[in-house]
């Protein structure tokens, strides 16, 4: 806004008073002043931005690894994880030499990852069974230990068990 703007207007027919237009002029200047700090704020963080992002690029080149490895590396650790899962909810006995039997890389490039693991572990459960561990374990028997059939018999008070200890009876 500039001062002759305000100069041409007239109330009642009067020019404004030169303390109004000066009050309206300092409240224009405030509002500019405001204007041009919030504009040049976002520029004055603009050289720390782009030497964050220099140092982000040195690190990540460090590594040695590009975007696509990284997500790759994911995509192998999604994966590895999905099986490892699926193994120990089939009562799997060791998670590497069932890896091991399974054709990874044809699972890994199926469409529907969950069905073809699962349908891979159940046909391995059936051919080599003995890799998952049963849900029942067998049944207990009784007697069935290397003890000495002579002395079934255990002593019941202690001067007993001293007779046996050293043979006196």
């Amino acid at each position: 806004m500039k001062r002759e703007f305000l100069l041409n207007f007239k109330v009642e027919g009067n020019p404004l008073p030169k303390d109004i237009i000066d009050a309206i002029m300092e409240e224009n200047g405030r509002d500019i002043n405001a204007a041009k700090a919030a504009a040049v704020k976002p520029y004055e963080d603009f050289d720390t931005i782009k030497l964050e992002n220099d140092r982000l690029k040195a690190d990540s080149l460090a590594d040695g690894l590009t975007a696509v490895q990284w997500k790759e590396k994911l995509a192998q650790l999604e994966f590895q994880n999905m099986l490892s899962a699926a193994i120990s909810a089939r009562g799997g006995r060791n998670e590497k030499a069932i890896s091991a039997l399974l054709a990874l890389e044809e699972l890994k490039n199926s469409e529907n990852r969950q069905e073809a693991v699962a349908a891979a572990l159940e046909e391995l459960k059936q051919s080599d069974g003995y890799l998952f561990a049963d849900q029942t374990p067998p049944p207990y028997a009784r007697g069935t230990g290397a003890r000495d059939r002579a002395r079934e018999t255990a002593p019941t008070d202690l001067a007993g068990a001293l007779r046996e200890k050293f043979e006196r009876k």
